[in-house]
């Protein structure tokens, strides 16, 4: 990845530190609810897509960290990760033009568990320190389109009134940052910050500037 993302993911950071402060303080509140703990890999087995800004950013990571026999180890693991996965989400666009509900496949599609590819034999994340948004609420109370969510492991009480991360709110950031990322290096792609990218598929893409859609200049 030759462009220079610097800016961009400093601004990204930026708002993770937003968010696990936001995680500590719900933490520190609710000691007793929040059961997040080395090892606890429940989360690591929860189907999500990443916006642009954070996939590009898992890669950088992803390169910075990993080299050699390890990362070709991860890759090849991404690699059928993500073919699981876009298999399942293949059925379920079946299913909703067959006539299924689309709520309700979604829910049920949300429920299966896919094995993270970060994810190491040790039941530890491999790149903790540069994990997901999506990761980093998991074990405190979301909501998401007026639904509130609750890690199954946790013990907030559905129902029960508590601090409440508004995640829409989250993901209209991500999406402002994917959009001037997108702008800032002159991609024809102009709607690529709509993407929603997989772990597994920001592990195995190569974002280079034909991806990417950047202009060339002349």
């Amino acid at each position: 990845m030759a462009l220079d993302l610097k800016e961009h993911f400093v601004k990204y950071e930026a708002l993770v530190q937003i968010v696990d402060g936001v995680f500590d303080r719900v933490k520190k509140e609710y000691p007793k609810e929040v059961f997040c703990r080395e090892k606890c890999s429940d989360c690591c087995y929860a189907i999500f897509d990443m916006t642009l800004i954070e996939a590009l950013y898992i890669k950088h990571k992803f390169l910075e960290n990993f080299s050699g026999k390890p990362k070709n180890d991860v890759v090849e693991i991404a690699d059928k990760t993500d073919r699981t996965l876009v298999k399942m989400k293949r059925d379920a666009y079946k299913k909703v033009r067959g006539g299924g509900d689309q709520l309700e496949v979604i829910a049920t599609m949300s429920q299966q568990r896919v094995r993270c590819p970060l994810l190491g034999e040790n039941n530890l994340c491999s790149m903790y320190a540069y994990r997901p948004i999506t990761c980093r609420v998991y074990g405190i109370p979301t909501s998401t389109a007026g639904a509130s969510h609750i890690c199954g492991r946790t013990n907030f009480v559905q129902g029960e009134p508590y601090p409440t991360l508004n995640m829409d709110k989250i993901y209209t950031q991500l999406q402002l940052l994917s959009a001037q990322l997108v702008k800032d290096i002159n991609s024809e792609k102009i709607k690529m910050h709509e993407m929603l990218i997989p772990v597994s598929m920001s592990i195995i893409t190569d974002f280079n500037e034909s991806y990417l859609g950047v202009r060339q200049n002349g």
